[in-house]
């Protein structure tokens, strides 16, 4: 299946793009060719992926600022996912900040960023450990209901984190550290499945050793004619109907070599051979 129905009404494909590196280094301040990644922008919607994630973090505000700079007034169908509750107090850094004010001030930013009176998903970028999980999406709850966000979806959550978000709002998807060398967010991940939660794997083409040369990685990556980073990219697409993707860059050549991920096909005992070498 190339495609995954979030929330019930929103079809994207399933490779979608992370649009964080888009930035200048340590994700902060402007990039060094803005023009270069509108462009990049650009060609993602030509080439028919649309589903882009994003987040009022990622410059701050650079990331939100160029996709409505290159993209508005936005074509059907894209869906332009954002996140609220980290700070940025310099390159590298995100101290974590999920009061309800700071939420609603940081979801009506980003609205005006992306030049939106609805933003179609929008995601707690992480748990608070200084106010309850609970308190924190009540606050999206609210924005839901006046209109400002269409669903809702969580980011860096544990099983247990899912489940009490659950209970307080309709969790359309998850957005965990996953690949297939750090399979932390597994249960996570098992958890969305039957719930047809949407699992988006961030950090998605990390290979480690895996990779090296004459590594299983490796070795069926050549079998396939193919990368590594683009097998651990059709792993990620085998592993769960539920996954979508979204591996960021500032290349437009990066980003369609990750694109052709889509073609390769792995069988189910492939899947499993690499599951098992990891």
């Amino acid at each position: 299946m190339r495609t995954f129905t979030i929330g019930g009404d929103l079809e994207v494909r399933r490779l979608g793009f992370g649009a964080m590196r888009i930035t200048g280094d340590g994700i902060w301040g402007p990039p060094d060719d803005p023009d270069e990644a509108k462009r990049l922008l650009r060609r993602v919607v030509e080439l028919d992926v649309n589903l882009i994630d994003t987040a009022d973090s990622y410059g701050p505000e650079v990331s939100e600022n160029l996709i409505a700079e290159a993209l508005h007034p936005y074509p059907d169908g894209l869906v332009i996912a954002t996140k609220g509750g980290l700070r940025r107090t310099g390159p590298g850094e995100w101290p974590r900040d999920a009061h309800p004010k700071r939420l609603k001030e940081c979801c009506e930013g980003s609205l005006r960023r992306l030049r939106l009176d609805r933003i179609d998903v929008y995601q707690l970028h992480a748990p608070d450990p200084e106010v309850p999980l609970e308190d924190s999406l009540g606050a999206l709850r609210e924005l839901q209901e006046e209109g400002k966000i269409r669903h809702i979806g969580v980011s860096n959550v544990s099983e247990e984190e899912l489940e009490r978000a659950r209970a307080v709002v309709d969790v359309v998807t998850v957005q965990n550290r996953y690949n297939l060398a750090d399979r932390a967010s597994e249960g996570v991940l098992d958890a969305c499945e039957p719930a047809g939660i949407g699992f988006i794997p961030w950090f998605p083409l990390a290979t480690g050793d895996l990779a090296r040369p004459g590594g299983p990685l490796d070795e069926l990556a050549r079998a396939h004619d193919a990368t590594p980073s683009q097998l651990a990219l059709a792993w990620l697409l085998a592993r769960s109907p539920n996954m979508l993707p979204i591996p960021g860059t500032s290349s437009i050549e990066h980003f369609e070599e990750n694109l052709t991920a889509e073609r390769i096909s792995l069988d189910g005992d492939e899947v499993e051979r690499l599951a098992a070498a990891a």
